[in-house]
């Protein structure tokens, strides 16, 4: 059992209409569990309501593997996944499951319903697999992340150590629970007696933020994307007079984004705490502390309590000094056990060992804080010079702080990607200069927006049907 909830009535879900006490969310997993019956692969097509949140702790808490979907993803990319992975029930939105008569339902509650695939259990699952999280967001991948009770565990009680949650904290969904990062927030706080305001309302409404202001949220995360956008809304503005800590994961904040915000939350008395991680850590591996936001600003930190990280150069050689960039190699309890890419892949065991290489390029200063400098596959070469597409990136928003912006391309051919008319005619004079590289390297595409995940990543394999290279 993941969940220790007791039958209470202090709340655990607060809602527009209404509020769930823990006691509610209990029963209401119980009969869902009840219905499924017993170990097996489900779909767990996400949403942010209580019905979707209700189901995953019955999975949770009942040794049934959650596969955790969009629930707005694709009926041909979900028919797909079901191919692959052929799980034994969907516990889904009502409105999508016309979509398969030829299931039957066994359970609704709260706008969801259990259907039955009727395939049985065709694939072993390992004794130790508790969640499949996708990597892909919205793209329909079939490849999962596999994680142990063991990983969630020992990232959910890091978490709430480093961010000292208790049951007093409030948050609020404004991140989907099918993202790693929006399902930590309801671990964490499901795990201590805290409550969270589920909505699916997003920042842009008038709506969310009366919902925040009347529920008294103390606590909220976000993505950058969510940052730039915040910023716009005029977010330094707002009275909100309960928020405590402010969190943003999800990839690295522009050190200017960074510094606003820590700024904000030093003068307003509130934490601004920077966080570093991926579904492959099961949420965390590294954060900065709050009282170092500003002071090593653009830094994401530490490593979480209970991991620890190393730096490794080409030569696979660990790096000491300072100063020196290599990759980030992460180790802790929260480690995967390994990807899944079909359903024969749910048998396997711990493939990884607690280790696991990021992709991503750091350095470490002499304090022993991390700063992310780019991914080990983020490079081109660019006639003869090997040049960093995330500085690229950070270049444009500086210059051109109006628009969004990605940067791809194969060697010797940089792609800039803009929704920003006015930076069309000057990203490439501008970012030639800056780079030192010669303008007839660019080429630009004009985009209506920037194709994003769920998490507010940024989708650059489908860009990659643009290059005309």
């Amino acid at each position: 059992m993941f969940f220790s909830i007791e039958a209470s009535n202090a709340v655990a879900m607060h809602t527009e209409s209404g509020s769930w006490s823990y006691g509610r969310l209990l029963g209401a997993s119980e009969e869902i569990a009840d219905a499924i019956g017993g170990r097996s692969l489900i779909f767990l097509l996400c949403t942010n309501t209580p019905a979707s949140i209700a189901g995953y702790v019955a999975c949770m808490n009942h040794g049934v593997v959650p596969a955790m979907v969009d629930a707005g993803l694709d009926g041909g990319l979900l028919g797909n996944l079901l191919a692959v992975y052929r799980p034994s029930f969907l516990w889904m939105p009502e409105e999508r499951a016309q979509e398969f008569p030829q299931f039957r339902e066994h359970l609704s509650m709260g706008g969801y319903v259990l259907l039955e695939t009727g395939e049985g259990n065709p694939f072993p699952l390992h004794e130790g697999l508790a969640l499949l999280m996708t990597t892909s967001g919205s793209t329909g991948s079939p490849k999962f992340v596999r994680l142990s009770c063991e990983n969630l565990r020992a990232n959910t009680e890091s978490i709430i150590e480093y961010l000292e949650i208790d049951a007093q904290e409030r948050s609020i969904t404004n991140l989907p629970m099918h993202y790693v990062y929006g399902l930590s927030i309801l671990n964490t706080h499901l795990s201590v007696g805290a409550s969270l305001v589920v909505t699916d309302k997003t920042l842009f409404q008038k709506e969310f933020w009366q919902l925040f202001k009347e529920k008294e949220v103390t606590n909220f995360g976000g993505v950058p994307y969510t940052f730039g956008m915040l910023e716009r809304l005029r977010f330094f503005r707002m009275d909100l007079p309960h928020l405590r800590t402010i969190t943003q994961a999800g990839g690295k904040l522009d050190p200017e984004l960074h510094r606003k915000f820590a700024e904000y939350a030093e003068a307003q008395d509130k934490r601004f705490v920077v966080m570093y991680g991926a579904a492959e850590a099961t949420a965390r591996m590294g954060y900065l502390p709050p009282a170092d936001s500003l002071r090593k600003c653009g830094s994401m930190g530490i490593a979480i309590p209970g991991g620890r990280f190393e730096l490794v150069g080409e030569d696979g050689a660990v790096i000491d000094e300072a100063g020196t960039p290599g990759e980030l190699v992460y180790y802790g309890a929260n480690v995967m056990m390994g990807y899944a890419e079909c359903g024969e892949d749910l048998a396997k065991g711990d493939e990884m060992g607690g280790r696991l290489p990021t992709g991503d390029i750091a350095a470490r200063d002499g304090e022993g804080f991390y700063t992310i400098v780019g991914r080990k596959k983020r490079f081109l070469k660019m006639f003869g010079k090997r040049t960093n597409l995330e500085e690229a990136e950070h270049l444009l928003r500086q210059r051109f702080p109006a628009g969004e912006f990605a940067v791809g391309g194969r060697d010797d051919c940089m792609v800039i990607f803009l929704t920003d008319a006015e930076a069309e005619g000057e990203a490439v004079a501008y970012l030639s200069k800056k780079m030192g590289l010669h303008p007839t390297g660019f080429q630009v595409r004009r985009l209506e927006e920037i194709p994003k995940n769920a998490s507010g990543k940024t989708l650059y394999r489908e860009l990659e049907r643009y290059y005309d290279l």
